[in-house]
């Protein structure tokens, strides 16, 4: 189900949990914070089937970052966070990316990739400032906006790349039509069937969050 919907039924059930920390997530927080970085992700001009990228290790920022993309029409790029500059200059360029996210941890590396990256309007750094005009604070970013839904919401979609074994990487882009963010692609559906997903089900993800999923 979507998220937006889990947020009105089960408003303080715990979306995610973190599973190093305990940090709980709720649905209605985890929806508010989506919507906050898709008004931000709009409001920077990015419009239907634009690009942004991730580059972090995991955190509780992480999901939302993903989330807002997939309301707006977007591709978001998770990118490898034990890349180098280079190779993550090469993927924000070849993906067309025009904000990185990225964290504390990680800004080192990403200030020095994005002097090669033209197209970042902005970088958005949770946790922290960054040195230049275009580097800014996540949180301080994102609360200016509301925690109410865009105008047009859309459905969105990851765009992953390869590992590079035979080459560089190469982006793994999948056709994305207008359409709302409730009904999801026909393979979300057969991998629902698949796994059995229902109510209060609860499952350990390979990034290291548990998540909680309902009908």
């Amino acid at each position: 189900m979507y998220p937006s919907n889990l947020a009105k039924e089960n408003p303080n059930r715990a979306a995610f949990i973190m599973a190093e920390t305990g940090e709980k997530v709720s649905y209605k927080e985890y929806e508010a914070r989506c919507n906050q970085l898709a008004h931000l992700l709009i409001d920077e001009g990015l419009e239907f089937q634009d690009h942004y990228s991730i580059f972090m290790e995991n955190n509780i920022r992480y999901l939302e970052c993903c989330g807002a993309g997939e309301r707006s029409g977007l591709y978001y790029t998770c990118i490898n966070s034990y890349l180098k500059e280079n190779e993550l200059a090469y993927i924000i360029n070849n993906s067309e990316s025009k904000i990185l996210i990225t964290s504390a941890e990680k800004l080192p590396i990403a200030e020095e990739a994005i002097k090669i990256c033209p197209n970042i309007q902005k970088c958005l750094v949770i946790g922290t400032h960054g040195s230049e005009k275009r580097i800014l604070n996540f949180e301080e970013a994102v609360k200016a906006f509301p925690t109410t839904p865009i105008r047009e919401e859309l459905l969105g979609n990851s765009m992953l790349y390869s590992s590079g074994t035979t080459g560089r990487p190469k982006g793994i882009l999948r056709p994305l039509d207008k359409q709302a963010p409730d009904k999801p692609f026909a393979l979300f559906n057969f991998l629902k069937e698949l796994w059995q997903y229902r109510e209060d089900m609860i499952y350990l993800s390979q990034h290291h969050f548990i998540i909680q999923h309902h009908k």
